[in-house]
């Protein structure tokens, strides 16, 4: 038997990127699936996936930063399957700026996103989970905010620290209740979202912005949306049934190093 087979999985930043990275690896082990995100693309991410995997997937075009879009995303995924078992709270945002010059409305927008759109996810789900005696939640922060930071990522740097404390917050809470929540903290990853904040940093050539993130990496290079996805599924399996509470760092190492320039290496 699969590790997620006869589970039922909410993913939201479900289209690409990371959230394609999860809902493929979910996939890969039986889950079915609510895939969400703002993108239309999600309907072509679920279809790819039921043609490869042969699982079943509903899917639903809605924001993370509206409760009411998640309360019926989550309805929706009970309603297909009957049951809510994993909410993989991974929709978040990134835009660059120096913090003199952040507008409100970027401040706002990664607090919607990031913050809300956990908070919605987490209210949506954990009713049902509840009820069925049960369930993981499995939040992406990042080492971004709590670990390291970098100048321009005030609002994204904030945001996704302030996930640590909810994750903690709601460990402690609901494990009475048999609901286990647990974070990611990841460093760099080749998505849509790093792609475009190496266009904000080197406009005239992004690519060296994404190659000189792999110099800093002992491992030399950035992670793969699926790696990714393989911690999620393990955080969302049975198989971490004594985890909660937890902040597991996949980052390749890069936040290990004291300099780059001294030692044997």
């Amino acid at each position: 038997m699969k590790k997620l087979e006869g589970k039922v999985a909410i993913i939201t930043g479900a289209a690409v990127g990371l959230g394609k990275g999860i809902a493929t690896v979910y996939a890969k082990y039986g889950a079915k699936m609510c895939l969400v995100d703002l993108l239309p693309e999600v309907e072509e991410t679920a279809k790819e996936l039921r043609e490869t995997y042969g699982v079943e997937i509903v899917t639903y075009v809605g924001d993370v930063s509206n409760k009411d879009h998640m309360k019926d995303a989550a309805k929706k995924a009970k309603d297909a399957f009957g049951q809510v078992n994993v909410a993989c709270c991974n929709a978040g945002v990134c835009r660059l700026a120096p913090f003199e010059e952040m507008s409100d409305e970027i401040r706002d927008f990664h607090i919607d996103v990031n913050i809300k759109g956990v908070w919605n996810t987490c209210q949506a789900v954990i009713p049902y989970m509840i009820e069925q005696g049960g369930g993981s939640i499995v939040i992406a922060s990042s080492v971004t905010g709590d670990i390291v930071a970098d100048a321009g990522e005030a609002a994204y740097a904030m945001t996704k620290a302030a996930l640590v404390g909810l994750t903690k917050c709601l460990a402690v809470e609901y494990a009475g209740r048999h609901i286990r929540v647990n974070c990611s903290q990841l460093g760099y990853a080749r998505t849509p979202m790093v792609e475009k904040m190496a266009i904000e940093s080197n406009p005239d050539n992004p690519e060296s912005a994404i190659q000189d993130i792999a110099v800093g990496v002992p491992m030399k290079r950035l992670a793969d949306p699926l790696e990714v996805g393989e911690l999620f599924a393990f955080l969302g399996s049975d198989e971490a049934s004594y985890l909660t509470g937890s902040q597991i760092v996949i980052d390749g190492g890069s936040t290990l190093p004291e300099t780059m320039s001294m030692g044997t290496n």
